[in-house]
């Protein structure tokens, strides 16, 4: 489990594909000195397991499901700053919401207003999504938790800080960009109940 508090991003900056999955490298932040092998770090709201890691550099696999689900692809990856967030540790506060590192799926981004210094941002909202983004709930965009300002029937949207915007990859989104949606696992779960 992961809060959604992005720590760091981090550069992708080596790729393998592997009989079905791409083995990735990404720049390993000063403030990951901890990690471990077989740790779960949320890279772009992906929970993946460290394989390999050194001084400079941490290695993950990306599998099927997760190439599925994400989109991502030998062309997206090389070069691209993701996200970055250790798991929970039981005792941590948490600052965000429960994210569990189980992308849904991909949405577009439909319009970006600066507010001047801040930034208001609407995402499409696919129709078996709808049930599960609520106004002032939580939702996590590559990683990132974040409140829901507005629902609409196809729409909700969000305000980015200026703080989020420095601290993530979400100040570089534009028009038409591509990003991996998790609604609130506590809201899917009390909903399957009432199922």
């Amino acid at each position: 489990m992961f809060s959604g508090v992005v720590e760091a991003t981090g550069k992708i900056t080596h790729l393998k594909k592997n009989l079905g999955t791409i083995q990735i490298s990404v720049v390993r932040p000063n403030s990951f000195s901890d990690i471990k092998l077989g740790d779960s770090i949320c890279l772009n709201g992906v929970c993946l397991t460290v394989e390999k890691f050194d001084g400079h550099s941490m290695e993950f696999s990306l599998g099927d499901e997760t190439l599925n689900v994400t989109g991502w692809d030998e062309d997206s990856l090389l070069g691209f700053d993701v996200n970055l967030e250790r798991s929970l540790v039981f005792g941590d506060r948490v600052h965000g919401h429960l994210v569990t590192g189980h992308v849904e799926c991909l949405i577009d981004v439909i319009s970006v207003t600066d507010l001047g210094g801040s930034r208001v941002i609407y995402f499409e909202l696919p129709k078996d999504k709808f049930k599960f983004v609520v106004p002032k709930g939580s939702v996590a965009i590559n990683g990132v938790s974040l409140t829901v300002n507005d629902v609409e029937e196809s729409l909700f949207s969000v305000c980015l800080i200026p703080e989020t915007l420095r601290r993530t990859n979400l100040g570089t989104l534009s028009v038409g960009n591509k990003v991996c949606l998790e609604t609130d696992y506590m809201i899917r779960a009390v909903g399957k109940l009432w199922q």
